[in-house]
């Protein structure tokens, strides 16, 4: 009965909302019942939306709540998704310079995926056939690509190298310097525009293979 009263407000676009107490517990006001991790887990697969609050600070911890899911579900013989590599990498992100891009692009490439996965069922589905792994070597190749290119696009040793003064030639004993060429306006090349420019140009193919 609780469960299926969580199920309908989420399905009626409510947000569902939960109170994490002190002892750890969490209570769905939707259904007016203690759950637990696995409970969050199976809305979440059910695309049930909802919203975690510490019942003594209303502080949001979604965030956390939805991690501890995450580590639980890694935690089970058979169930682990994340690569240790991509942990690493994943960690090594924190405090970064990339790591204000990171979460957008995590983001949209899993949606991608996401869309990619749904197509590829229908059509497979149609055939009377279940994809493989292999159905999504390419689209993963296609992720890896553009985040390789996004890396380098915003690397900050690329736009240092670009703003770094470049010496100009010793002026012979005897003979005046040249004057100072007059600075330039803004031009349309100078690295705010060109990072400017890159950053569009990226969200553009983002956004043209999250549609594919």
């Amino acid at each position: 009965m609780a469960d299926t009263q969580a199920t309908d407000a989420g399905a009626q676009g409510e947000r569902v909302v939960i109170k994490k107490y002190a002892n750890r517990r969490l209570y769905n006001t939707a259904s007016s019942s203690y759950v637990t991790l696995e409970h969050l887990s199976e809305m979440v697969k059910q695309n049930i939306d909802f919203v975690v609050y510490d019942a003594k600070t209303s502080e949001d911890i979604t965030r956390s709540v939805l991690t501890q899911i995450i580590f639980e579900e890694e935690s089970q013989q058979g169930q682990s998704l994340l690569p240790i590599q991509f942990l690493r990498q994943l960690i090594g992100f924190y405090g970064n310079s990339m790591q204000a891009f990171l979460p957008s692009y995590l983001e949209l490439s899993l949606a991608s995926f996401t869309q990619q996965q749904e197509r590829m069922r229908s059509q497979f589905s149609a055939l009377g056939h279940t994809p493989g792994v292999g159905a999504f070597d390419d689209q993963i190749r296609q992720n890896m690509a553009l985040f390789d290119r996004a890396m380098k696009m915003f690397s900050p040793f690329a736009f240092a190298k670009a703003e770094m003064p470049v010496p100009s030639a010793p002026t012979p004993r005897g003979e005046p310097a040249p004057a100072a060429a007059a600075p330039a306006a803004q031009a349309p090349d100078d690295p705010l525009t060109a990072l400017r420019k890159q950053m569009e140009d990226m969200q553009a193919q983002i956004e043209k293979l999250a549609k594919r």
